[in-house]
């Protein structure tokens, strides 16, 4: 190996001085265009340096001269996205939430506004398919323990579920009939048997026979005679197969035994009422949503329960 330049004869091109086996390299200048195109790069990085961010630092980076950042830029694009969706927003505020699906266009609007809102605030409980999971209930079902229809819908979400802070918030309390000696743990096996029947989870026995008479005594006043649930209360339907916390029997015992009290956040003082709106809409439209009550049907129930309470309560309020 040698270490000697020369021009070589057949290009006229100086050599990089190094041979190799009798192999040498061409020390060939770079294109002029090549050249021109890396210092204008150059100039072009000196300038970006000056007018946009670049250098960090320890907390924070240079910021420009022109004073851009992307989170501006988000922020404008975020603005002029808010003033082209008011209409809407003011249009779905100012309409009866009753007759919101009455007016599809509107309906639909708000779904879709209601989509991207409930991927921000409620795939961390309910699953972003809303199936949710034990304990979090799937939204995709038509089991409701206060009403699907969109004004109960509405009301869940404005006040959510056992808020201490908040009076007007959802609320039902189940005793914890095996913590404060209600019931005794052979007992609360048999109550676990009924209700395992009635939900179609195993065959009758004669645990269950034994479970009935406690039911009776201890459950119907809530659950109803036939475990077929109370709206006004929150309590669930038992009959239906489908459980909050599971139908198995470890579930059941653990629920009857210490009771459940699960919370919701309420959303009326975190969420303007349009948003909300679009949670209600969109949640309504999961598959399990319910058309509101018929007046009729709400004064029919209200005075069949008014008149059960006094035959309960010998008259008494």
């Amino acid at each position: 190996m040698t270490d000697k330049s020369r021009i070589d004869e057949l290009t006229g091109t100086p050599t990089v001085g190094h041979e190799w086996d009798g192999i040498e390299e061409l020390d060939t200048p770079m294109p002029r265009w090549w050249l021109l195109t890396l210092y204008a790069t150059i100039v072009w990085g000196i300038i970006y340096v000056i007018l946009y961010p670049a250098w960090p630092m320890i907390n924070s980076a240079t910021e420009g001269v022109l004073g851009w950042t992307s989170r501006g830029e988000l922020a404008k694009e975020m603005s002029a996205r808010e003033v082209e969706l008011e209409p809407i927003r003011q249009s779905l505020v100012a309409i009866d939430i009753d007759k919101l699906q009455g007016s599809p266009e509107l309906m639909q609007q708000a779904i879709e506004g209601g989509r991207s809102a409930f991927k921000v605030h409620c795939v961390q409980c309910h699953g972003s398919g809303a199936a949710g999971s034990k304990g979090y209930p799937n939204l995709n079902d038509d089991d409701w323990l206060w009403g699907g229809d969109l004004d109960a819908i509405e009301y869940t979400l404005i006040h959510g579920i056992r808020n201490p802070d908040h009076d007007e918030t959802r609320f039902s309390q189940m005793p914890a009939f095996g913590r404060d000696g209600i019931l005794q743990p052979r007992e609360i096996d048999d109550l676990v048997s009924y209700v395992r029947v009635i939900a179609n989870q195993e065959k009758n026995s004669a645990s269950a026979t034994r479970g009935a008479a406690l039911f009776e005594a201890n459950c119907t006043i809530c659950h109803g005679p036939q475990g077929e649930g109370d709206r006004a209360q929150g309590a669930p339907n038992l009959r239906d197969s489908i459980s909050l916390y599971g139908l198995d029997r470890e579930s059941l015992k653990y629920t009857i035994t210490n009771s459940r009290n699960g919370v919701m956040p309420r959303w009326g003082h975190r969420l303007d009422s349009a948003t909300i709106r679009m949670l209600a809409a969109y949640v309504h439209s999961l598959g399990g949503g319910e058309s509101l009550p018929a007046m009729e049907d709400v004064r029919e129930d209200t005075v069949e329960k008014i008149e059960n309470e006094q035959v309960e309560g010998d008259g008494r309020f």
